[in-house]
């Protein structure tokens, strides 16, 4: 054997690299990506498989109610005559944009508590528990009901934006980021004081590096790993609470198609219609079970002791 290819075997490597093996090992975690990234990618070209169809999901056709699935319409219409495929397309593109968005700002507020809480504690670190305890005993159903039936207009919002058609969806994003942080921010107070009496973080304060300097550069680098973790299992609980706020009527504002919302329009067609129903409730739940693999996968792939 060559000196080439016995340092070729020897070479460490890298930590990523570990890590993209072992979230190749769970194959159920692989099929999920594969599962998700199709349906996004299927999502994102909504309006050129509309297109490619000759359909438009907004058009309503009183003559093609109920019709059979089809060359043009492959999952057939609904009860006002529009394409179920494209209109599910374009559903999933909301669902899945709040999952992210809502779960990235309620991460970002969750970590500031949590590594302020961690870091500084005393006075701050009860304080900020207990407002985290607070929420964490609200019901979170009727919580976002309440805040998703909160008049904009009495908030001296600008009229201009009001009638935007995208506050409903900006407002669903906030609503349900505004109470879905309180475990991201508990997960990131643990690691944040396991971190912060480590040796490296003490020498860096002896050698004079600030508060700000150690949490940005010690801190929250030594906490990804759990937050990562945190945020993917966060995405497909959160696609639920939108799919469950869009079902009550106070979520994205029809005809804006979002599945919650097209599940509502089928509640009343069940018996005659059931597919309407069976489509987007087969989609939320297998997104939400494709996110939960994915974070199970990630969670292996950032835990070296599975390559025992």
């Amino acid at each position: 054997m060559s000196v080439a290819s016995i340092q070729g075997a020897q070479a460490p490597r890298s930590i990523w690299n570990a890590r993209w093996s072992r979230f190749r090992r769970h194959r159920l975690a692989v099929a999920a990506t594969i599962f998700l990234v199709a349906l996004g990618v299927a999502c994102a070209g909504a309006d050129l498989i509309a297109a490619a169809l000759g359909v438009d999901p907004s058009t309503v056709d009183l003559f093609a109610r109920f019709d059979p699935p089809s060359a043009k319409h492959l999952l057939g219409t609904d009860e006002i005559g529009r394409d179920v495929l494209v209109r599910l397309l374009h559903g999933g593109r909301i669902s899945l944009m709040v999952g992210l968005l809502a779960t990235a700002l309620g991460g970002v507020f969750g970590v500031l508590i949590g590594v302020l809480s961690g870091y500084l504690e005393g006075r701050t670190d009860a304080f900020l528990m207990r407002f985290t305890d607070c929420v964490l005993s609200l019901p979170i159903i009727p919580l976002l009901i309440v805040l998703g039936a909160v008049d904009l207009a009495k908030l001296g919002l600008p009229s201009s934006w009001l009638n935007s058609p995208s506050v409903s969806f900006w407002r669903i994003v906030v609503v349900i980021a505004l109470v879905d942080w309180t475990a991201i921010a508990r997960i990131s107070r643990a690691a944040t004081l396991s971190v912060k009496h480590r040796d490296f973080v003490q020498a860096a304060r002896a050698s004079g590096a600030g508060s700000l300097y150690n949490i940005f550069a010690h801190v929250l680098p030594n906490i990804a790993t759990p937050l990562i973790v945190a945020c993917a299992l966060t995405v497909g609980r959160v696609i639920l609470f939108e799919s469950t706020l869009s079902f009550l009527g106070f979520g994205v504002v029809p005809p804006t198609p979002t599945w919650g919302n097209m599940l509502t329009n089928a509640q009343e067609l069940v018996t005659s219609a059931p597919l309407l129903a069976i489509y987007p409730g087969l989609l939320i739940l297998l997104t939400v079970i494709a996110v939960n693999l994915i974070g199970d996968g990630i969670r292996v792939a950032f835990d070296p002791r599975s390559d025992s």
